[in-house]
């Protein structure tokens, strides 16, 4: 806050730029020069061909928008005193403004801002910016693999490596000692823009009541300005004619965008360079975390593909299909009343289905898949160590992050730092903050108690049609009609209940996401990683719920807490409680993950790619007319706008699979597999959306993937343990085992040699049917014969 007051005092005797000005109600302001389009569509300079812009603004002429809009004058002149304050302001903290109209629509201005020497040394010195000292000459030691990488890296000649530096923090007292060969050149583009938007984001454009209103961001969300935004360099699939582009979109999109690159290593430090470390860490992550998968995805195919083959020999799910056993095992009804008996082998292709996924494979993969996750999560922060030294940015958070300007803004309150002992501006005292995170705590517990109650919902769905498909479908086989096989009222209840279940989770996600926010900002955290760590925690235990619950229920809960056919346990004193299938409640997880895990990779492919393209169109198809010519400016302002969150929602898509390939693998080995095929796409994908689709962002460092980081490591702890329950309590690994060595032999058994043969049997109790209560007796079928019991799987 004190720099930032001596900033103002310093910059305020910077030589204003010699433009117009104007004055109205008694106060002056300086206004940005408006100049023609001087026809050179890839220019990135003022048409003085010489200052560089570094941000633009865009705003809709207030006159032409009364006439076409029929808005309020008194609005509009609220808006344009405040526009022409805010600009008037830029230009006395030394920013230089040149205004254009657009060549397609007379409505829209364009305002190109420039930083000049002054200014960017500056706020490089308040910002603790590191910059070039002297060229790094420690000589880096050569791997082994080298020339494996090269064969999947992009050509040298292609994108030239950068050259290394040592840094500083850059202070422009000792600004001799920096390694400054062409001012021009000295700030990077990428640098230029931060520093820019350190200035957009912080200077006033109004006070009321004493209390100032600042920063682009307000002014965006009240209208005022419909964009701002950094400059691509050149258009993505054409190079730039001009000699002073380095032409590094172009190279972006050819050499890690573009389908035909998908088997190259990515090239990060170039990435890293145009979009900054933010961006560059992320795909990082994403392209070891696809590596990583790549292992997972070979194990967890081999142990599908053995239980696929066992299904040859897979004894008890013969039992069930045989009719001389599971066509003479009569079933106890699993509602009341609706329901009937019915013969077991209705159940064939959903025990040889069961076969695949509960085998010991399955057994082995989670084991595996324990170790992988350890393994993955201690190999990337020694990777993400490596990238915070080659990048520079070990000292990140200490020296460089500032305060958010809504923060700075509301430091009202004095205390005594109890260390330091320095007085101190914070905007709440100790009981405001206390008060602001009681309130914050129970409204994120209220949100999650919703997401449990919409899954109750879903149980009470899932009861009450299972009573309407038991009454509807087939309870037995004749061999007539094909699909009896396969559409029994458990398939039937657990499909449509996954389906829905899904379209709720995408519904709920779109509301979370806005009180995640709301609450957040009620938080009101310091700086920009403390206010995306927090909101990260907040949208991931939505998620979480949201996601997971449903597989918890599955897995954990259904068919565990039954009764017996005398004596049914009822939710709500109204629905009884569903039961498993016979051969458990393993393959109905699988399905829930299949539809869920699927429908979400099918769902975002499709927004990530077919919704921005299709945005796009529609702009171009708009802004088309008599001019073909437009300015760089104005191309960009067409694409796309990045959310406030930016790659929020990336690492959120993938951290949520992340979920789903740990924490339920043990009963779907081909997780690991989808997920590979869906990240190999996932990372082009996002490739060619940042460089074709969006407006380029503001670039930003960052030391880590944040709190993305402890998140996973608590998914993973998780998951150890769930994978464990699966196979102890969902599976029927361990009483298959127990029976194998067991109890298929004396004294227990009758066999001579341990088998699985009688297992079924052995599996299934005995009910007496004339046990069961009036209120509960299923009416017997025409089939039923004399039959005096009816048998049940044993919990």
């Amino acid at each position: 806050m004190k720099n930032h007051l001596l900033l103002s005092e310093e910059m305020e005797q910077t030589i204003l730029p010699t433009y117009g000005t104007i004055q109205e109600n008694g106060m002056r302001f300086h206004t940005a020069e408006m100049v023609e389009f001087n026809q050179n569509s890839e220019s990135l300079y003022f048409n003085d061909d010489q200052r560089r812009i570094d941000y633009v603004l865009v705003y809709e002429d207030e006159i032409l928008k009364e006439q076409t809009k029929n808005t309020k004058k008194n609005l509009l002149l609220k808006q344009k005193k405040k526009r022409q304050a805010y600009e008037s302001n830029l230009m006395r903290n030394g920013l230089q403004l040149e205004a254009t109209k657009s060549v397609s629509d007379d409505g829209l201005v364009f305002v190109k801002v420039h930083a000049p020497w002054e200014v960017l040394c500056t706020y490089a010195e308040v910002m603790h910016i590191k910059l070039p000292i002297q060229p790094n000459d420690l000589r880096q030691k050569s791997s082994a693999f080298n020339w494996f990488t090269k064969i999947f890296s992009v050509s040298e000649n292609v994108i030239n490596p950068e050259q290394e530096f040592f840094t500083a923090p850059f202070e422009k007292d000792r600004i001799s000692d920096f390694y400054i060969n062409d001012r021009d050149s000295f700030f990077t583009p990428a640098t230029r823009s931060r520093i820019v938007q350190f200035i957009l984001s912080r200077v006033e454009y109004a006070v009321k009541d004493n209390v100032k209103k600042f920063g682009i961001n307000k002014l965006l969300d009240s209208g005022i300005y419909k964009a701002a935004f950094p400059l691509h360099d050149c258009r993505f699939n054409v190079k730039s004619e001009d000699a002073r582009c380095q032409n590094e979109r172009y190279l972006l999109y050819r050499e890690w965008a573009h389908p035909r690159s998908f088997f190259k290593l990515q090239p990060l430090d170039f990435v890293r360079k145009y979009y900054g470390e933010k961006i560059g860490i992320y795909f990082a992550w994403l392209g070891f975390y696809t590596r990583m998968l790549l292992l997972a995805a070979i194990v967890g195919l081999c142990c599908f593909l053995y239980g696929y083959k066992s299904q040859e020999s897979c004894t008890w799910s013969k039992e069930v299909c045989d009719p001389n056993i599971g066509g003479s095992i009569i079933m106890c009804p699993q509602c009341d009343k609706e329901c009937t008996y019915w013969y077991l082998n209705i159940t064939c292709e959903s025990s040889k289905k069961l076969c695949i996924f509960d085998s010991f494979g399955t057994l082995v993969f989670a084991v595996f898949m324990g170790i992988w996750v350890t393994l993955f999560l201690e190999f990337w922060k020694r990777r993400q160590a490596e990238l915070e030294y080659e990048w520079d940015t070990v000292e990140f958070l200490e020296q460089e992050e500032q305060p958010l300007p809504e923060y700075e803004a509301k430091c009202t309150h004095v205390v005594v730092n109890p260390i330091t002992q320095q007085e101190e501006h914070v905007p709440y005292t100790m009981f405001g903050k206390c008060l602001r995170m009681a309130f914050c705590t129970s409204a994120v517990l209220f949100w999650i108690l919703l997401i449990v109650a919409s899954v109750v919902g879903i149980i009470v769905y899932r009861l009450s049609v299972f009573l309407v498909f038991s009454s509807s479908l087939p309870r037995h086989i004749n061999g007539t009609e094909a699909i009896q096989k396969y559409l029994t009222p458990q398939t039937a209840t657990t499909v449509t209940a996954s389906i829905i279940s899904f379209i709720i989770i995408m519904l709920l996600n779109m509301l979370y996401e806005r009180v995640a926010i709301m609450i957040t900002d009620f938080e009101l955290p310091r700086t920009k990683t403390e206010y995306e760590n927090s909101l990260t925690t907040k949208m991931f235990l939505f998620q979480f719920v949201n996601y997971y619950s449903s597989c918890f229920y599955i897995a954990f809960f259904k068919g565990k807490f039954v009764g017996y056919p005398g004596d049914p346990v009822y939710w709500f004193g109204k629905f009884r409680n569903e039961e498993c299938d016979p051969g458990g409640c393993l393959l109905e997880l699988t399905t829930q993950l299949t539809i869920i895990m699927g429908g979400k990779a099918i769902w975002n492919n499709i927004q990530e790619i077919l919704l921005p393209w299709i945005k796009n169109l529609i702009a171009r198809f708009r802004s088309s007319g008599i001019e073909t010519i437009k300015p760089r400016w104005e191309q960009d302002y067409r694409l796309q706008p990045v959310g406030k969150l930016g790659l929020f929602y990336e690492y959120l898509e993938m951290v949520i699979q992340f979920g789903f390939v740990t924490l339920f693998v043990a009963s779907f080995p081909l997780a690991p597999l989808l997920a590979l095929v869906n990240n190999l796409l996932e990372i082009r994908v996002d490739a060619w959306k940042l460089t074709t689709q969006f407006r380029r962002m503001v670039p930003e460092k960052a030391q880590d993937i944040g709190a993305w980081q402890p998140i996973m490591q608590g998914v993973a702890i998780v998951a150890v343990v769930t994978n464990a329950m699966i196979i102890a309590f969902t599976s029927d690994m361990i009483p298959r085992l127990v029976y194998y060595w067991s109890f298929s032999v004396p004294p227990y058994g009758t066999e001579t040699s341990n088998t699985m043969q009688g297992y079924i049997n052995n599996t299934l109790s005995v009910f007496s049917i004339s046990d069961f209560k009036n209120e509960s007796r299923p009416v017997p079928p025409a089939w039923f014969g004399t039959a005096t019991t009816c048998r049940r799987v044993v919990i």
